[in-house]
């Protein structure tokens, strides 16, 4: 469960690792602050320690899952229950704030490329 050094593929994504935690999806949480991408754990609290331990800060920390699937257009799903955050606006496991949203996607376009 690594944070992005280098950026990789959409099909890279789909066939690495061999061991994958889940067959059809990928976990990962966003830091959208510092820009980073940290992926592939069984839960997105791994990741989010992950993160926090290189200095993240939590507020900055969003969980989201990536589709394996090269084919499939919009493959971001904005849901995990580490965004359940009522102190910053958002109520639900699903990151709400349509800009927060574009935010996510921009940092994960710069890490995975099509």
């Amino acid at each position: 469960m690594p944070i992005l050094n280098h950026t990789i593929s959409r099909a890279d994504l789909a066939h690495c690792p061999e061991d994958a935690f889940f067959p059809d999806i990928v976990k990962a949480v966003v830091d959208v602050d510092r820009h980073l991408l940290a992926i592939d754990a069984e839960m997105h609290a791994d990741l989010q320690a992950l993160l926090l331990n290189d200095g993240s800060n939590l507020t900055s920390l969003w969980g989201i899952t990536l589709s394996r699937d090269p084919e499939q257009e919009d493959f971001i799903t904005y849901d995990a229950w580490l965004n359940l955050r009522v102190y910053q606006g958002n109520r639900s496991c699903t990151v709400e704030d349509p800009a927060l949203r574009e935010k996510i996607r921009e940092v994960v376009a710069e890490w995975i490329r099509g």
